[in-house]
């Protein structure tokens, strides 16, 4: 019923999980995120792969034998799809025998593509060939880019409806976590999501407390000023705001 993209960023070690899928809300089922692990569990989508693996694999254990383990105690894994990145960026994917044509998954050496009820497998393809070869894009574009070219290599044989893209930048909680889970052309919608983010989203961001700062940055101090000097830059430019917010 999908296909998604799992990969590191090699700038910043942020971890990235897209999808896109002709079922409902896939942004929500499909990606298990950490600060140092994914798994993205789709076709008779089991979520406690997602859950339990994205615990062992922030524990440290090799994703080949986790992905194993979860295979043989599954009684249903012949409809189960997942792909995963553990801690040390080893990537490993399970497609059972009887996931739905077509079916498969592609592994190269820092991301991890994985489809079903595909085209072909023409859509995983295109899918990691854009994601190489768009490496000077910020790393969320860069997903959103490589998913929109195995969108254009075909996609989800039954068409389209949601999509989700999630980010973490070293810490539990995502940096970014944006979904579109009814939509004619959600990894469109997804691309003008990530633009409006860039108005004041990623700015507010920069503050967020972590781990090694529970604080984060306690005051408004700089934020304000970065939103206004990318406003400042977008009208220059003769750009629209993407955002469909009313104001009062």
């Amino acid at each position: 019923m999908t296909w998604s993209l799992i990969a590191r960023n090699p700038e910043d070690g942020a971890i990235g999980v897209i999808v896109a899928s002709r079922f409902f809300a896939c942004g929500a089922a499909v990606p298990y995120v950490s600060r140092t692990a994914a798994v993205a569990s789709q076709a008779f989508c089991n979520p406690v792969w997602g859950t339990e693996g994205r615990a062992r694999l922030t524990a440290g254990e090799n994703a080949e034998d986790v992905i194993a383990d979860f295979a043989a105690r599954d009684q249903g894994q012949a409809i189960r799809q997942a792909h995963m990145m553990d801690a040390q960026g080893r990537f490993a994917a399970h497609t059972g025998r009887d996931c739905v044509d077509w079916a498969g998954h592609l592994m190269a050496a820092d991301h991890s593509v994985a489809g079903n009820m595909l085209t072909g497998p023409q859509v995983i393809e295109a899918t990691s060939e854009a994601y190489e070869k768009s490496a000077t894009l910020p790393f969320a574009a860069r997903l959103i880019t490589a998913m929109q070219a195995g969108e254009a290599a075909g996609g989800d044989k039954r068409g389209r409806q949601a999509a989700g893209l999630v980010i973490h930048r070293g810490e539990d909680h995502a940096w970014l976590d944006i979904r579109t889970d009814d939509h004619s052309t959600p990894l469109e919608e997804l691309a003008r999501l990530w633009e409006v983010a860039q108005e004041r989203y990623v700015h507010f961001a920069k503050g967020m407390p972590g781990r090694a700062n529970f604080s984060g940055h306690p005051t408004r101090e700089g934020i304000d000023a970065d939103i206004a000097a990318t406003e400042a830059k977008r009208i220059a430019e003769g750009r629209a705001s993407r955002s469909l917010a009313v104001d009062k």
